[in-house]
């Protein structure tokens, strides 16, 4: 979560008085003025000395002011000694655990239909737009083949990935192969393709080829063909974006122009999100942020464990007046949920599991 060293020395009293505007502006969107920071903290600072106070952390830019006679509210960097420093860890509620809990409840054959389902259970917890990526730490392999026989010109190939995807086509024979030849061929896919590179699948395959008839090897150069297609494909990053409309509903993205380029940037451009790597949380705010789309926005990474040499990302994009506490301790429980369901292998079919 921490994100560069501590940034400057400050008296208890400004960090408290940070802590209060920070806050106080997380919750209501609006500039805290210095008789709210002064009823906050009790009565203990005067006013006058809070508003000296204030005007000490603007020259050192942890806060501004939009207007002269206005409230102050957080700069980036007053947001980012405020995450480094500042924050208090957050619990969960027993109903906010459960509430995760449930949402995790998604038991799918296939990879991507989990990652949607997944990042719009996000963005409908967090009310900021998500996205959920899966990155390959290795290369993905084929783990079962399958032929399931149509007619005596055609069969379904069916494959499973190392990544739990299941994918299928229809394959036209280009000579015709008996039904009861099949399931030879799925032993032969099975025993010399599984577990291999596509490198070596292409190496295999010229390797059998004085083992099966022509008609089998037409047949299985098909299927080989369509695995490596497959792998290929699999072999990219995906990455789901989700609750991007959520943005209309933030006082920042009043201004629709400001919102549409935001919005854009998390339908056209969502392979420029922040992918941190070795890291179990992430938290980028405003200028941090590479991409210019995001400068004025703040964005929270978390990662969980796929399994199968495979890792997972999983982060939220809001206003740089996030309630980064809160946050960070869903996310953080969202992203061990998601390591135990792979670790329990619920996202693989049945016969994989048993």
């Amino acid at each position: 979560m921490m994100n560069g060293a501590r940034l400057v020395e400050l008296t208890e009293r400004k960090r408290q008085i940070l802590k209060v505007v920070i806050e106080d502006y997380i919750r209501t969107a609006e500039p805290v003025g210095s008789k709210a920071i002064a009823a906050e903290m009790g009565g203990s600072v005067s006013s006058a000395t809070i508003r000296n106070e204030l005007s000490d952390l603007t020259e050192q830019g942890y806060l501004e002011q939009p207007h002269t006679s206005a409230g102050r509210m957080p700069s980036p960097k007053g947001y980012r000694l405020y995450v480094n420093e500042l924050m208090e860890e957050q619990r969960l509620s027993l109903a906010e655990t459960e509430h995760i809990r449930q949402s995790l409840q998604l038991k799918m054959e296939e990879l991507d239909r989990f990652l949607g389902q997944a990042g719009r259970a996000v963005s409908a917890l967090m009310r900021y737009p998500a996205y959920v990526s899966a990155a390959r730490k290795g290369g993905v392999t084929a783990r079962r083949f399958e032929l399931l026989p149509v007619d005596e010109n055609s069969c379904i190939a069916v494959l499973m990935t190392s990544d739990s995807r299941v994918k299928s086509q229809l394959l036209r024979m280009q000579l015709k192969v008996p039904p009861d030849q099949l399931p030879d061929l799925v032993s032969l896919l099975n025993s010399h393709f599984t577990g291999v590179s596509l490198q070596e699948m292409s190496q295999r395959l010229m390797s059998v080829s004085d083992q099966i008839g022509p008609q089998l090897f037409l047949l299985l150069s098909q299927v080989v063909a369509y695995g490596a297609d497959v792998l290929e494909e699999a072999g990219q990053r995906e990455i789901f974006t989700a609750g991007a409309s959520r943005l209309l509903k933030l006082p920042e993205f009043r201004d629709a122009d400001k919102a549409h380029e935001l919005m854009s940037f998390l339908a056209d451009s969502k392979e420029n999100l922040p992918m941190p790597e070795n890291r179990q949380m992430e938290i980028l705010i405003g200028p941090e942020n590479v991409s210019d789309a995001l400068k004025d926005a703040s964005v929270v990474v978390a990662s969980y464990d796929i399994g199968e040499n495979m890792r997972g990302l999983i982060g939220v994009v809001g206003p740089t007046r996030m309630d980064y506490a809160a946050v960070a301790a869903r996310l953080s429980s969202f992203a061990e949920g998601l390591t135990r369901l792979f670790e329990k292998k619920e996202l693989l079919p049945k016969e994989e599991r048993e």
